[in-house]
């Protein structure tokens, strides 16, 4: 029985990260039939975006960051031209990008104000929209020509936790739906990565309990930092980008989401000891570019080590180099490149969800936030 089911929690962000591994599974089983996709659920969206080479993803917040995850999947896997737009931006400047696109909005509660005037701006070109959302029965998914939806049930703290995770499968899942249509994969391929998805889950509920003492401790530690940078490279400054969004909102203490190849060209200017660096540097063993990323962020910690910088590390399970560099190093459990995702920024809500109740804040409710923002 999941520990969500047995526990009594403090807090409903706490509780809703505990309860990320039986959404994704509920996610996951809306999409797969006996070990592959299931054709009824892609059917509506391979109908729009059929015949598209380019695709637009509006999102805000959170979402956009699932989007820009999303990029990276479908450029990589599916071979489509990705470009992701800040909702709030796509009215006014839509006919300045890409041309004739399939337009993808993400949005958990599927009534954000500037996505859906981003869903409406381009229907009302004439382009094929998708909506992904945590309810299937939300404007954005009835007004869109297809809706993907996630299953992550009722989220109740404003910070994006189990909402976000889901759309990360979500749009995992549609990446190997147009990768197939598109011809870029075989079955057997999208089975193996299907089997790779089906065991997150179990990943991520053995991973919790540990990363829960850890996370606690790391925040005891680096509480009365002023700020804190979080580097990634690839898909994974995304998830970079995911946790520093988590701390501001949650914990109110400033931080910066980077690609890890730009912190010298400036941000390292703000690196000191009250400052930390947050490090992705997860690898997939298999996978020779991930192992390329890895070596370039391994370089990195050293150079920042040298510097006197503090570091907390995201590392994979049995890696022996990370520790050495950083001063904290909490292990990932090995999976695919683009499923370390899920398995990274669960540790960064963590981080955030602590940071905030030892400075007292109300982490279900942060100051001047809702969540679902149905007004510009």
């Amino acid at each position: 029985m999941p520990q969500s089911d047995t526990r009594t929690f403090p807090h409903a962000m706490l509780r809703e990260i505990y309860e990320q591994p039986e959404a994704l599974a509920a996610t996951i089983r809306n999409y797969v039939t006996d070990g592959s996709l299931n054709p009824e659920a892609f059917a509506a969206v391979a109908e729009a975006l059929r015949g598209h080479q380019r695709v637009v993803i509006a999102a805000s917040g959170s979402s956009r960051h699932a989007g820009l995850a999303g990029e990276i999947m479908l450029e990589d896997l599916a071979g489509l031209t990705v470009d992701v737009e800040y909702a709030s931006e796509y009215c006014y400047r839509s006919t300045h990008t890409l041309q004739d696109p399939g337009v993808i909005v993400i949005s958990q509660s599927g009534e954000t104000a500037d996505t859906l005037a981003a869903l409406r701006e381009g229907k009302s070109r004439g382009l094929a929209t998708v909506a992904i959302t945590n309810n299937a029965m939300s404007t954005m998914a009835r007004e869109a020509d297809a809706s993907l939806p996630t299953f992550a049930g009722k989220e109740k703290a404003i910070p994006a936790t189990k909402s976000f995770t889901t759309q990360l499968v979500v749009l995992y899942l549609l990446t190997l739906s147009m990768a197939r249509l598109r011809g870029r994969m075989t079955a057997h391929s999208v089975s193996t990565l299907i089997e790779q998805l089906e065991k997150l889950p179990a990943l991520l509920e053995g991973a919790l309990p540990a990363w829960e003492k850890q996370l606690h401790a790391v925040a005891e530690h680096t509480r009365n930092a002023r700020g804190f940078l979080y580097l990634g490279r690839g898909i994974h400054y995304a998830m970079a980008r995911e946790g520093a969004l988590k701390l501001k909102e949650s914990a109110y203490v400033q931080a910066e989401g980077y690609p890890a190849g730009e912190l010298k060209h400036g941000p390292n200017a703000l690196v000191s000891k009250d400052a930390p660096l947050v490090m992705i540097a997860t690898q997939d063993r298999n996978d020779p570019d991930s192992i390329l990323r890895y070596e370039k962020t391994v370089q990195l910690m050293r150079d920042m080590q040298a510097q006197g910088a503090e570091i907390v590390a995201l590392a994979s399970e049995g890696d022996t180099e990370v520790p050495q560099l950083a001063h904290t190093t909490i292990h990932v459990p090995d999976a695919s490149e683009y499923l370390l995702t899920i398995l990274e920024v669960v540790p960064l809500q963590l981080l955030a969800y602590f940071t905030a109740i030892l400075r007292g804040i109300d982490v279900d409710s942060p100051r001047n936030l809702v969540k679902a923002v149905v007004q510009e």
